[in-house]
């Protein structure tokens, strides 16, 4: 892995775990094994690097999402395998928590990926959504739209209750409870 690859890596792992401002160069250099000037020669600064790491992140999260909502099975059980997915649930989601700092809020450079991801999720899950009223395997009334932002707000909910308690069972139960509403009915 190259030194500009360790270094990406690095401050994606310590935003994270830390954010934004919890992520000095110190930390990144160190987590990363490189000399003091390697940040420097590859990017301007740590706002450069940052953005560099949320791009990866952001890119990493949609690839695997877009491979289970356009996976096999129909869209209920695409839906459900997306919800259902291996994920570090303590650790919550490296895109939705940085929407909770305030220092990637704050610049639109930083924000913009988060926003795009989210956006751009909301519009998958309504596409889904979408194909199952078409199958008729989901209700006509329901709004694609709106499910789709329910779903992603009992994913980053659950995360966050999950967080809370120090137990991934609060995030079972939500997705359990959402896909309870959401199972056609047969």
């Amino acid at each position: 892995m190259s030194t500009s690859d360790r270094l990406i890596e690095s401050t994606r792992e310590l935003l994270w775990e830390r954010g934004y401002v919890g992520t000095s160069p110190k930390a990144i250099l160190e987590r990363a094994g490189a000399g003091q000037g390697s940040m420097y020669h590859h990017f301007k600064g740590k706002p450069d690097l940052a953005l560099a790491a949320i791009r990866r992140t952001a890119e990493e999260m949609r690839a695997t999402a877009q491979g289970v909502l356009n996976g096999p099975g129909t869209p209920y059980e695409r839906i459900e395998a997306y919800l259902r997915r291996e994920r570090d649930v303590l650790r919550g989601c490296p895109i939705g928590r940085l929407t909770m700092d305030p220092d990637v809020i704050a610049n639109d450079d930083l924000r913009g990926p988060v926003d795009e991801t989210i956006d751009w999720l909301r519009e998958e899950l309504a596409g889904v959504v979408e194909e199952g009223k078409e199958r008729g395997q989901f209700a006509q009334d329901l709004d694609a739209e709106e499910i789709a932002a329910t779903i992603l707000a009992a994913v980053q909910g659950g995360y966050v209750l999950a967080r809370a308690s120090g137990s991934p069972a609060a995030f079972d139960a939500g997705v359990r409870g959402l896909l309870s509403l959401l199972r056609p009915a047969s």
